[in-house]
């Protein structure tokens, strides 16, 4: 569903601040895989992610979603097959609009804009179904204003919005970070949930050991601009966070030093 092939991406190139972000990065995703991408600041992680957005233009290498090459494709264009969650939850909603309506503009994205009525009764009773899976009541207020939501209720939205047209490919850039824990157990649990309803390949960058562990099937640890781990199947199932550090220190011949990605 995703396939990475010999990626490199240079920012600044040249100068003092030239930074060798991507290193020849090549990772392929399986028709429903849930892979979390773990690893310090400056690993790649969210470089890679944006690179399959299409946020800014690779220096080499080729991007393949579903078979089609979109390596020179413009992020607009690359939107229709993508959905994705940003960790800033104020980031991916309108907050002037009602809850209705942000899933409304979802549902119709990538369709012709007609003057039709905006949301009609089934519409409408199709998302309250939808609100409900969140079990934070946004059921019963649908016209309230999203920059009225809490951040968790807003990231919850989000995800709905994201996975409404059920993507090709679905990309989470540490989409809980910014949240209290409680929240944020609560949106990965939904996540999982809907990952696995749908069946949809996902990346999910985190900065929480623990969460990389117990979500997916997949795991990948970044450093310097490449995949440096890279564990699936039983092996992941047994993974606990001492056996990552350990897989860590033998793959880089360093010590992860990331005190927040191993507390959580």
């Amino acid at each position: 569903m995703l396939e990475l092939k010999n990626i490199y991406k240079t920012f600044n190139p040249g100068t003092v601040n030239e930074k060798q972000a991507l290193r020849g990065i090549s990772l392929t995703l399986e028709d429903g895989d849930f892979v979390t991408v773990i690893g310090g600041n400056g690993a790649g992680k969210s470089t890679m992610l944006n690179a399959v957005a299409g946020v800014w233009p690779v220096d080499s290498g080729q991007i393949l979603i579903d078979g089609v090459d979109v390596t020179h494709l413009s992020e607009h264009k690359r939107a229709s097959y993508l959905g994705r969650v940003f960790q800033d939850p104020m980031t991916g909603t309108a907050a002037t609009m009602g809850i209705e309506e942000n899933l409304a503009l979802a549902k119709r994205r990538g369709k012709p804009r007609t003057l039709r009525q905006g949301i009609n009764k089934k519409e409408r009773e199709e998302y309250r179904e939808l609100l409900k899976i969140l079990g934070l009541g946004l059921e019963d207020r649908m016209t309230s204003k999203v920059g009225l939501l809490s951040g968790g209720q807003r990231q919850a939205l989000t995800l709905l919005m994201a996975t409404l047209k059920k993507p090709k490919l679905l990309l989470l850039d540490e989409h809980t970070a910014a949240l209290d824990p409680k929240t944020a157990a609560k949106v990965l649990e939904t996540t999982e949930m809907i990952v696995n309803r749908d069946h949809l390949t996902t990346l999910m960058i985190t900065h929480n050991m623990k969460d990389a562990i117990i979500h997916g099937n997949r795991l990948i640890m970044m450093m310097d601009g490449k995949i440096i781990l890279d564990i699936r199947g039983e092996e992941k199932k047994k993974l606990t966070v001492e056996d990552l550090l350990h897989q860590f220190e033998v793959a880089s011949g360093e010590e992860f030093t990331s005190d927040k990605a191993i507390l959580g």
